[in-house]
């Protein structure tokens, strides 16, 4: 997450149609009745193992760190998109490839220095009815680099989105291949740059694959794999901007919460006078910007934020996981619902 601070500026509930058993004993009311089946089989797919498997490569010392436009941002970049590939999930077939190129110019003239050429990576799972409106699930996969030969491997910030998102893409695949892919399409969407100045998202918010306008909602995740002092062993996540653009989407989030794993969603950071003013200080807030509804999901700033010692081993990977599936819940009752969430305040 962007350290610096930045000093500025539900409808209804799920469709009940039964509950239906979605993993380890947990209870889930799917929100489409006709995908119940293959919502449960595709929620199960996320997995407290494969989410640590894929965190040990993105937050190894192998990755250095991942600073944007490095060797090792871009090693990891190629881990991302080989692991798309060998889900059989591609990229937006107007983008031509996995990879959207974010100018070092474009960086260097809202403060990025010399920045190299970075990219932002894009999944894309075309809809089956919708497939011209846009779920997008975003996080950023660049973090601070290595520092007096100390490498700051980030596995919280942004590692634990970044495999969240991927374990996402598995999901959604699932479903797909078993004939029930989601109605509206899904991008996936990995940016560049945030922690020097959100510089992807802006990238892509400027340059959007996607017309904003088509663009239905934007679920960011950034840090969601440890806890920090105020909620110490709790079973918890900030949930931040829920309700800024859109009445209907914190109801639908709250919805998949009760449904799923019924963690505490604590809300502190809604706060636009708080002064860590966490709204504007992730990637979501490029989509917030542009009218797109956005939901913010946190940790919080715990003892290793932006250390050498925020490493994967320190993740609580159950939790990650329930998390994860949260997100994923909310994705996909957003992705097959009727109608699109509304857009009723500003």
């Amino acid at each position: 997450m962007k350290k610096l601070l930045i000093p500025l500026f539900a409808l209804a509930l799920m469709t009940s149609c039964g509950t239906t058993k979605v993993a380890d004993g947990v209870s889930a009311n799917p929100v489409a009745a006709k995908h119940d089946k293959a919502f449960a089989d595709a929620y199960k797919m996320i997995k407290a193992e494969d989410l640590k498997k894929n965190l040990y490569v993105i937050a190894s010392d192998d990755m250095e760190g991942r600073d944007t436009g490095s060797k090792g941002q871009k090693k990891a970049g190629e881990y991302i998109v080989n692991y798309y590939k060998s889900l059989g999930v591609s990229f937006p077939k107007a983008l031509g490839s996995y990879y959207q190129k974010v100018p070092s110019d474009f960086m260097k003239k809202r403060g990025g220095g010399n920045l190299p050429d970075s990219e932002n990576i894009l999944a894309f799972i075309e809809g089956s009815e919708k497939p011209e409106e846009i779920v997008v699930v975003s996080a950023h996969y660049d973090h601070v680099g290595t520092k007096n030969g100390v490498v700051y491997n980030g596995a919280d910030d942004d590692g634990s989105g970044t495999v969240a998102v991927m374990e996402m893409a598995k999901a959604f695949q699932e479903a797909k291949k078993a004939g029930k892919g989601p109605k509206r399409s899904v991008l996936f969407l990995h940016v560049t740059g945030e922690e020097h100045g959100l510089f992807g998202s802006e990238y892509y918010t400027d340059n959007p694959v996607f017309p904003l306008a088509n663009t239905v909602v934007d679920l960011n995740i950034d840090m969601i794999g440890r806890d920090d002092p105020e909620n110490r062993g709790k079973q918890y996540v900030y949930v931040i901007g829920s309700d800024m653009l859109s009445s209907e989407l914190k109801v639908i989030n709250e919805a998949a919460n009760k449904k799923t794993n019924n963690l505490e969603l604590n809300y502190k950071y809604d706060d636009l006078n708080d002064p860590q003013q966490l709204y504007y200080r992730s990637d979501h807030y490029n989509f917030a910007k542009n009218n797109v509804p956005v939901a913010f999901f946190f940790d919080g700033i715990h003892e290793d934020y932006h250390k050498p010692t925020d490493d994967p081993d320190k993740i609580d990977y159950n939790l990650l996981q329930k998390r994860t599936q949260l997100v994923f819940t909310t994705a996909w009752e957003i992705a097959n619902r009727a109608e699109r969430i509304v857009v009723d305040k500003k």
